[in-house]
């Protein structure tokens, strides 16, 4: 028998668990079904690269992520003026175009013009219809030789941070790097208050 104020029990263990399981049976013909959609894709786009067109190096936006650099939309028009490569042609031969996009580091826009002129050297332009060459079209014996490219384009190798081992000096010990920041940051909140005395004093002097 229940004894005093409490609530009563009422056990529901009726809850139809099945119905609320996802299951996953599906997975090993969805990865075969992957699997020959990209084969027939890669065999749809020969001799073009697999991995689609080729991409700039962008760093990762915010500083959780600007150490890092990965794949971004597309060259912007000043890279490809640099590496001399006509913005209409080069969607044609592989390349993405981002019109949009603006060079805000030299270094950046140095990397990705580089970029550029690495493709464009091992680039192998076929001819829209066979046997008839144009002008840009490769030679020959290099559409002969030419594979289709399997795996990444150009594969974007993440920079490894060089540290440098310096020996501790006597003079390094000396210094007192905690009063050092105190005064730098005095300075920094009393530059503006500096200036506006040193102006009046300069303008007093002059009378």
């Amino acid at each position: 028998m229940v004894k005093h104020n409490n609530v009563i029990p009422g056990e529901h263990f009726r809850k139809h668990w099945q119905n609320y399981v996802k299951t996953w049976f599906n997975q090993p013909a969805r990865k075969t079904r992957r699997r020959n959609a990209r084969q027939a894709k890669a065999v749809k786009i020969f001799p073009r690269p697999t991995a689609g067109p080729l991409r700039p190096v962008v760093r990762g936006q915010t500083l959780k992520y600007n150490m890092k650099v990965r794949a971004g939309r597309g060259f912007s028009l000043e890279e490809l003026k640099a590496a001399g490569i006509p913005r209409k042609l080069a969607p044609t031969i592989g390349i993405s175009v981002d019109h949009r996009r603006k060079n805000r580091s030299l270094e950046g826009f140095q990397t990705n013009v580089l970029r550029l002129k690495t493709y464009k050297q091992k680039l192998v332009v076929f001819p829209r219809r066979a046997g008839k060459f144009k002008a840009g079209d490769s030679a020959a014996e290099e559409l002969a030789n030419a594979t289709q490219l399997q795996g990444p384009l150009l594969a974007i190798q993440q920079e490894k941070p060089v540290t440098e081992l310096v020996k501790v000096t006597a003079d390094m010990k000396k210094v007192n790097a905690y009063d050092k920041l105190r005064i730098e940051r005095v300075n920094v909140r009393h530059v503006g208050a500096r200036a506006k005395r040193a102006a009046e004093a300069e303008k007093e002097e002059k009378k």
